[in-house]
């Protein structure tokens, strides 16, 4: 996802978002340890999500 579309998010939604991206992260790291995934770069792509996603928090709390 884009910032600009978690920017439109409310912090009750960012919250949810974050934790549904870290429990994936999670599964896709423990499924990988088990057998090597065949696609990988969906790792960077939740990992850069969390961050935006922290990114537009900090963002809403000093602004």
């Amino acid at each position: 996802m884009k910032a600009e579309e978690f920017r439109k998010m409310s912090d009750a939604d960012l919250a949810k978002k974050e934790a549904e991206l870290r429990e994936e992260l999670g599964n896709l790291s423990f499924q990988h340890k088990l057998r090597p995934l065949e696609d990988t770069s969906r790792f960077k792509q939740i990992k850069k999500d969390i961050a935006r996603i922290r990114t537009v928090v900090n963002e809403k709390a000093l602004g």
